[in-house]
């Protein structure tokens, strides 16, 4: 936690209350965005996230359409890719999980399955043989996979993106995922702040207010993994 004088509180939270945060953004804009592919080709482990963070992000992300399992699949019931994913935090000034959820988002748009060629399949519950090529590759298709918005109610008000000044003045946090359709995928509500739950009516507004910012967020991030994908081909 920040350690912060008096005056500092008020003065964060004055400034929200009147849409004008530190840094001069407004309550619901998100810092700027920026996205590089192709920079790591391939993932083999790394450190697991915390518990927490990492059952927020499977809520969040595994609760909507997602990518399509059955694109996995290579042979029913016997043969399919597996997915993994790993998120690797450099630094942290607040607002982790919206930022793993972008990155995994722009990751998994980047990422090519091998295709894979079946030869005729074995008698019983035998393996068939695969041939996988290292030329051709199939993309996902990553339009249903959801964006995360955390909003964080410092006082009234509500805000995204926070800074670790602003988180150490919020009083309740709910992370809601939304799809491009606007369809809610996933919330979370964070413990540790206030004690107390949340009146549902805050919830609803709360869920209202995620939509409103996730299409927002979905366009910029569309733009700007397009822009960095045109980038790498170069």
């Amino acid at each position: 936690m920040v350690g912060l004088s008096a005056g500092e509180k008020h003065f964060i939270q004055g400034g929200i209350a009147q849409d004008l945060r530190l840094d001069g953004r407004k309550r619901l804009t998100y810092q700027p965005i920026y996205v590089e592919t192709g920079i790591i080709p391939q993932g083999r482990g790394s450190d697991e996230l915390l518990t927490e963070l990492s059952v927020a992000l499977e809520r969040c992300l595994l609760g909507g359409a997602g990518i399509d399992p059955t694109s996995l699949v290579v042979v029913e019931g016997k043969v399919c890719w597996d997915i993994y994913v790993d998120g690797l935090v450099i630094s942290s000034d607040g607002n982790l999980l919206d930022a793993l959820a972008a990155a995994i988002k722009a990751a998994l748009r980047n990422t090519g399955i091998p295709k894979v060629d079946v030869a005729a399949e074995m008698a019983g519950d035998e393996q068939p043989e695969v041939n996988i090529s290292d030329e051709e590759f199939l993309q996902f298709d990553t339009s249903g996979i959801p964006v995360i918005v955390t909003l964080k109610r410092v006082g009234k008000c509500y805000i995204v993106d926070a800074t670790v000044e602003e988180e150490s003045q919020m009083s309740s946090v709910v992370s809601i995922s939304v799809n491009r359709k606007g369809h809610v995928c996933g919330l979370t509500k964070w413990g540790g702040w206030g004690g107390a739950g949340l009146d549902p009516c805050i919830i609803l507004d709360m869920i209202s207010v995620a939509k409103h910012v996730s299409e927002q967020l979905i366009n910029k991030l569309d733009s700007e993994t397009a822009a960095a994908e045109a980038t790498e081909e170069e």
